[in-house]
């Protein structure tokens, strides 16, 4: 139990620290106005109308720095998925059906998020088009071999 919470919280120490960065660096968008129009679309989902850099939504400033400085959001991303890995693994131990389902959700929304992505222009929408895709796959095959095991385990309950 101690290793998961230890693992836990360096993953979270992890997201909060790339997280303040990708922050700061994403603020950048307050004075370039012509990325307003393409780097905004939380902005756009909320209905708020730009009229100065202050308008612009905080999340947006995730989706700028991604786009042009990817490592401190991609460690973000990384340290996220680390997260649910180390939970899936704690929770196989204990309910190997709901660690199959974590899996496959997570795959689910990696392959949606990557597909949104595979047409990206910019440098950062490549990374996390590759990112999102690998970590995907990683997601099916983890939850494919939690599957396998399951059934295994099943197979060799009943012939005994």
């Amino acid at each position: 139990m101690f290793k998961y919470v230890l693992q836990l919280i360096v993953g979270f120490l992890g997201l909060l620290g790339s997280m303040a960065v990708a922050w700061y660096e994403g603020s950048g968008i307050i004075d370039n106005s012509l990325e307003w129009k393409y780097s905004t679309p939380f902005s756009k989902i909320f209905n708020i109308e730009i009229t100065n850099g202050r308008d612009i939504s905080q999340l947006d400033y995730f989706v700028y720095a991604a786009k042009y400085q990817p490592l401190f959001p991609t460690i973000m991303v990384i340290s996220g998925l680390y997260i649910v890995i180390v939970m899936a693994f704690f929770i196989h131990k204990h309910n190997r059906q709901f660690a199959i389902y974590l899996s496959g959700i997570t795959s689910c929304l990696l392959m949606v998020t990557s597909s949104l992505l595979i047409n990206a222009s910019t440098v950062g929408g490549r990374i996390f088009f590759v990112i999102t895709a690998g970590s995907a796959l990683f997601f099916i095959c983890i939850a494919v071999s939690a599957w396998f095991r399951s059934n295994k385990l099943q197979l060799v309950n009943q012939q005994t």
